[in-house]
């Protein structure tokens, strides 16, 4: 029985696809990332030091030392961002998963958007005073592993899509 063999154009549309399968699964997967970190801050403001992931002291200070109208503050703040975080995951999840799986080009764009204005907002301001101390593979490392993920999703999923 005589079986056909695949053409070079079929293979490279079966590539193509790869990419595409690939690359939303690691934004997906990101996004889900992005998700856990914002429950893990939103956990540590209840239960943990108060402060953010790898945040234990501000100035040696803990959230019991501050004035409780600054530490209620902060924790609204934590509580505020830790939402904005979680919702973000969840588009970039849901966007991946559903929309750049089925080759929607604004699915993709939508995505990259926000999570690159998430990111892009809040990482400089690490970059600049020292204001207090923090641990930096604790508190940055995660979310630039699920950054370099997305990244590479990203960047196949753009592949796979360029075959639409």
């Amino acid at each position: 029985m005589a079986t056909k063999q695949p053409t070079a154009g079929g293979e490279e549309q079966i590539e193509l696809e790869s990419r595409l399968r690939n690359g939303s699964l690691l934004m997906a997967l990101a996004g889900v990332a992005f998700i856990g970190y914002g429950i893990v801050f939103l956990i540590l403001n209840f239960v943990g030091s108060g402060f953010e992931l790898g945040v234990s002291t501000l100035g040696g200070m803990t959230k019991a030392d501050l004035s409780p109208t600054v530490a209620y503050y902060i924790s609204h703040l934590h509580v505020a961002t830790a939402a904005f975080i979680i919702s973000t995951g969840i588009a970039v999840t849901a966007l991946s998963w559903y929309g750049v799986r089925q080759q929607l080009t604004w699915a993709w764009a939508t995505a990259v958007v926000a999570a690159v204005v998430g990111l892009g907002l809040a990482l400089p301001m690490h970059y600049t005073a020292d204001a207090f101390a923090h641990d930096w593979l604790t508190h940055l490392g995660p979310i630039y592993l699920a950054t370099i993920v997305f990244v590479v999703g990203v960047v196949l999923a753009y592949q796979g899509l360029q075959s639409s």
